[in-house]
């Protein structure tokens, strides 16, 4: 009769298991934050190269922003990794749920880190200066719910960055309508990450956790909506200083209607409702990038 064994340690994982656990863990299966920090990129871009960007830029750009998002993903899940198991919507995620040690989640966000910066050095100085102030709101942000109500200023300066960084890749310099761009972009972060943080709302009140959803309070979606207008006013300024047409402006009716529908969605404060407004930023993205496309176009 076969004795059962005795202290066997867990089963082996292969490396096609392991790799599908690190994309888990930056969220290679949703591509929402990518789209969110891609946009803004998008916009500075085609202006600053008004309208006929150095299509190696762009890829440089594209793959950068898609590896410092999933950057992001990793080093936010080593820093909430005693957190987003006492959070219903986070509690299956790798880190917390023992598939990814915080060790290999620290070791991800330095693999994409470095080839990021290796894409950063196939640009100018001016920019590389610049990628060391994005990595640096990058890797703090993830902490700063413990210590502030704001994290998600943070969260928008560090996004925010790659419009300023578009622009030195593209001119050495950034211009005023460059910094009024940067500006919508910081605003339109603690637009949509506010929607985010509305979902886990009564979860972070029990654990201390600190957001701009808990700061507003029942002014939540006053100030969401303020904050709205203030954004698509500055792109409207954008427009005028950037001499652009009657089609961008068009984009930016059909960003201003989407921004009312997520008013819309977060009427009850339900968590499925903000989920899905905060998911809507990505076609008010689109709409703005769209405008600027067509309008350079004809």
């Amino acid at each position: 009769m076969t004795q059962p064994r005795m202290n066997a340690g867990p089963a082996p994982v292969s490396w096609r298991e392991r790799l599908g656990r690190y994309a888990l863990l930056v969220r290679a299966d949703r591509p929402i934050g990518i789209l969110l920090l891609l946009w803004p990129a998008l916009w500075a871009l085609w202006i600053a190269g008004e309208g006929r960007p150095d299509w190696g830029v762009v890829v440089i750009f594209v793959l950068g922003v898609t590896l410092m998002r999933s950057a992001g993903c990793a080093i936010n899940d080593y820093a909430d990794r005693n957190i987003d198991g006492k959070v219903a919507r986070t509690r299956n995620r790798p880190v917390a749920a023992g598939l990814v040690s915080p060790k290999e989640a620290l070791g991800v966000f330095g693999v994409l880190v470095a080839l990021a910066f290796f894409l950063v050095l196939l640009l100018n100085w001016q920019t590389i200066l610049l990628s060391f102030l994005a990595l640096a709101l990058a890797a703090v942000y993830p902490f700063m719910k413990r210590h502030t109500h704001l994290p998600q200023l943070v969260l928008g300066a560090a996004f925010g960055c790659a419009v300023p960084m578009a622009f030195t890749a593209l001119t050495g310099s950034v211009s005023p309508v460059g910094w009024l761009l940067f500006t919508a972009t910081v605003i339109w972060a603690l637009v949509y990450d506010t929607q985010y943080a509305m979902v886990d709302r009564e979860d972070d009140l029990k654990i201390g956790v600190k957001s701009t959803a808990i700061l507003f309070g029942d002014l939540d979606r006053f100030i969401i909506g303020l904050l709205q207008i203030t954004m698509l006013g500055i792109l409207v300024l954008v427009g005028v200083n950037a001499g652009l047409g009657a089609l961008y402006y068009l984009g930016l009716a059909v960003a201003a209607l989407l921004s009312g529908y997520q008013q819309y969605l977060i009427r009850g404060r339900e968590p499925a409702g903000c989920f899905a407004a905060f998911l809507n930023n990505n076609y008010f993205g689109l709409a703005v990038f769209a405008g600027l496309l067509a309008d350079y176009w004809v």
